[in-house]
């Protein structure tokens, strides 16, 4: 298959070289100059305990793309989704697609662009982080989930699959992409969470001083879902079911317990919301991601009080107001309800 990448960082940047090396022909696109010209200059790199290869696959800019594609991976930050996904429009096939290989609810915003019948949904929870232009880590093996956005089973969504496949031969087909992303945004919510502090994701989630939020962060996330009439589908530890509202809490620690088992296993420590700031000192998926929790929640009438509290926390991490710290997690700890 001939895919274009959008977004050749972590997730763009490790499936494209996968399917690259499987002998798919692969089209990198990234904004970062100096990341496209390492690319076509040395090819792109991949680093860690699952793969270490290279990868000589061509990379542009998006000014600099030129030409029609069916087949259109979109890896970006979700915050840039709106306007990546308007950048690549033109590029588009009339007969193809955009398939969005992010965090969150990005199929809402692609499909108003370029229509439901050209955007494909993808969930995907391996690891991977950018290391320096050039160079991507893969870390982790996880959950990689592809599915049309109305539950149907299509040619189209059997080819991408077994294209999929070439990268992770466990990822899978699903009829409820919606309950993945989700399950997902619950998962995500704990992380965010986590990443207020230092701490790894293993250790943060096995800490037992902060156990009743991680668990009523993702009860709040389950309640939207279910108020939307969402099943949320489980991954990697994470079990939907026992972040239920009525879940007894002894099932919720056992999903914890897997969560931390999982990421123990992960070359990646910590969440790439963590690296954003830690790291690459810039702005997070907060709002991108955590936001529509909380105005899908207040439509369908559930509070998320918890979720608005860490939003607002990040916010103060980001702009340099509080320090990633045990100090600034208990914060939130404080917004638990009594």
């Amino acid at each position: 298959m001939k895919f274009l990448v959008w977004g050749a960082g972590a997730i763009g940047g490790t499936l494209g070289a996968h399917l690259a090396r499987a002998g798919h022909d692969v089209m990198f696109v990234d904004r970062a100059v100096e990341h496209v010209d390492a690319i076509n200059s040395a090819g792109l790199r991949i680093e860690g305990p699952l793969a270490q290869f290279v990868s000589r696959t061509p990379a542009c800019t998006p000014e600099q793309l030129r030409g029609e594609f069916e087949h259109v991976v979109l890896a970006v930050k979700a915050q840039d989704t709106e306007s990546a996904t308007r950048e690549l429009a033109p590029h588009l096939a009339a007969n193809g697609y955009v398939v969005s290989a992010q965090n969150g609810l990005n199929e809402l915003v692609i499909k108003t662009i370029v229509g439901d019948a050209r955007t494909i949904g993808c969930f995907v929870n391996f690891g991977a982080d950018y290391l320096e232009p050039g160079v991507i880590q893969y870390a982790g093996r996880g959950a990689v989930v592809v599915g049309e956005i109305d539950g149907r089973t299509t040619p189209r969504i059997e080819e991408l699959h077994r294209a999929f496949l070439d990268f992770d031969d466990r990822a899978i087909v699903t009829a409820n992409i919606w309950g993945f992303l989700w399950g997902k945004l619950g998962y995500g919510a704990q992380l965010f969470a986590t990443a207020l502090t230092n701490d790894s994701i293993a250790d943060a989630l096995a800490d037992p001083s902060y156990r009743d939020v991680y668990i009523e962060i993702a009860r709040e996330v389950m309640r939207v879902a279910r108020a939307r009439r969402v099943t949320p589908e489980g991954f990697n530890g994470f079990d939907p079911h026992a972040f239920a509202p009525d879940a007894d809490r002894g099932v919720a620690q056992r999903s914890l317990d897997e969560m931390v088992a999982f990421n123990r296993k992960s070359a990646k420590t910590h969440s790439g919301i963590w690296r954003d700031i830690a790291v690459r000192k810039r702005r997070t998926e907060t709002d991108a991601q955590l936001g529509p929790i909380v105005s899908l929640g207040a439509e369908a009438g559930v509070p998320t009080p918890l979720v608005s509290r860490l939003i607002a926390l990040m916010h103060e991490v980001e702009d340099g107001r509080r320090a990633q710290s045990h100090e600034t997690l208990d914060l939130l700890k404080a917004s638990l309800p009594g």
